[in-house]
């Protein structure tokens, strides 16, 4: 199986968009900038005492001192600096409103403003923080200076604080809101992007075995070139007669017939867990053991219990063929090998072969060379894994080329649990009839059609006979 570190076509990155957030420094100039508004409307009213004059160059001087400072030590963007700053201009609050004598509106204005600020900079923590910070504030200068109460606001500094106030909210609303607006635009374009990533990691993944599909897109296993020795189950298998039948057939009906073919076969092997690694020409190669593994024992087991399903597949396959007007007798025949492999990543940084090698990767290819159609061969090891679930037949000892001796293999027959009468299936094959029953896949609504169609067939058999 193929793995590439670049794809043909590649998803369009999302479009980087600048989220324009209100800058501290601009929200900070405008809050206090409402606050001398206040201030002076207050003193040419006389509601406030004169003497608070210095408060409007300090007020005008300070969000430059902090910008500044903030920049020198380059923490414009520390959310945990925001804040603080945040904190200290609460605490600065109190001084200013326990000396304007606690004036109604422009002491709840302030308040207003700060709150409106805390959730916006920090949300419902630093909105609790920042509102104990303006009382902490007031109650200590309250201690020093003493408490006094002024008389109602006069309409024009009421005014004045109202209408500077709403204009800092209205401005800081209005950035919240074109930022909020570019967050969902965002969230738009990365959900669209999602979902395209989606559509093609689906696309890929029908050029893996989806275990090894499921390991890169799960992050378990990076795609780079390495390789690890596991204890691996081969299997390889091919179409006995097929070369034949390609010779006969059209090119665009071969290819539907092996399609088919791949696709059952496909699907058994996934069954059972088997890593599909490639398909050449009519054969197939698939292993047990890698990405996952349940042990030698288990791998081995579930690989020859493939192998076994794929042989009654195919009869059911062949029959399919026939009704077709495939004259030619197409069998499967299988080789299965188990012991220790090299698996992983072979090829180049840009295009990489997710496969196998070693000595029993040729091992079951040669099996599967010298298997009979229609019949599985193993290797000892495999045979010394399954034996006591399987039943085996000797078949001598081959050489083959890895091997310093010998190499004794075995025919699988079937399950030990389907042979003799408790066998779950019957099937039986002749010119002009072929059945394959299997009572053990059998639903009970569909029992009593098989039993009809038996039926029927028997006295088709009967009439046949008695015209004779």
């Amino acid at each position: 199986m193929t793995i590439t570190n670049k794809t043909t076509r590649q998803i369009k990155p999302v479009k980087q968009v600048a989220i324009p957030p209100m800058p501290d420094y601009n929200a900070r100039v405008l809050a206090y900038l409402a606050g001398v508004a206040i201030i002076v409307a207050g003193i040419l009213s006389d509601h406030f005492d004169p003497n608070l004059i210095w408060i409007i160059p300090g007020s005008l001087l300070w969000p430059h001192l902090l910008y500044f400072v903030v920049r020198y030590f380059n923490r414009q963007r520390n959310p945990i600096v925001r804040q603080r700053l945040l904190l200290l201009d609460a605490f600065l609050t109190g001084p200013i409103v326990v000396l304007i004598d606690f004036s109604l509106v422009p002491t709840l204005l302030f308040i207003l403003m700060l709150n409106f600020s805390f959730i916006i900079v920090g949300g419902m923590k630093s909105w609790l923080y920042g509102n104990l910070a303006w009382f902490v504030s007031i109650c200590l200068t309250s201690m020093f200076f003493g408490i006094s109460i002024a008389p109602p606001t006069p309409i024009s500094v009421s005014i004045i604080s109202g209408l500077s106030v709403g204009i800092y909210i209205c401005v800081t609303a209005y950035y919240t809101h074109q930022q909020a607006r570019t967050l969902v635009h965002a969230k738009s374009l990365i959900q669209h992007q999602r979902e395209q990533s989606i559509t093609l990691s689906h696309k890929l993944a029908k050029y893996l075995s989806p275990q090894v599909w499921q390991s890169i897109f799960t992050g378990e296993r990076d795609v780079r070139l390495e390789t690890q020795r596991k204890k691996l189950a081969v299997f390889f298998s091919d179409i006995k007669g097929f070369t034949e039948l390609s010779e006969e057939m059209e090119p665009e009906s071969l290819t539907e017939l092996l399609n088919t073919y791949f696709n059952a076969m496909s699907q058994i092997a996934l069954k059972y867990g088997g890593t599909i690694d490639k398909f050449v020409g009519d054969s197939i190669m698939i292993f047990f053991g890698d990405p996952t593994s349940r042990g030698a024992k288990e791998d081995t087991l579930a690989c020859v219990a493939m192998g076994i399903d794929m042989r009654k597949r195919m009869k059911i396959l062949r029959q399919k063929w026939q009704s077709q007007g495939i004259r030619t007798p197409l069998e499967i025949r299988m080789g299965i090998s188990t012991g220790y492999c090299t698996v992983g990543n072979f090829g180049a940084e840009n295009r990489m072969d997710y496969t196998i090698i070693g000595k029993e990767v040729n091992l079951a290819s040669r099996l599967e060379s010298l298997a009979e159609p229609g019949e599985i061969l193993v290797s000892y090891e495999t045979f010394s894994l399954v034996k006591d679930m399987v039943m085996c037949r000797d078949k001598g000892e081959i050489t083959v080329k890895g091997f310093s001796r010998s190499v004794p293999i075995y025919e699988v027959v079937d399950f030990r649990r389907e042979i003799g009468a408790n066998q779950s299936f019957m099937e039986h094959e002749t010119t002009g009839f072929a059945m394959y029953l299997d009572t053990g896949k059998i639903g009970v609504s569909e029992k009593e059609q098989i039993v009809r169609a038996l039926e029927s067939a028997a006295q088709k058999l009967k009439d046949s006979e008695d015209i004779e």
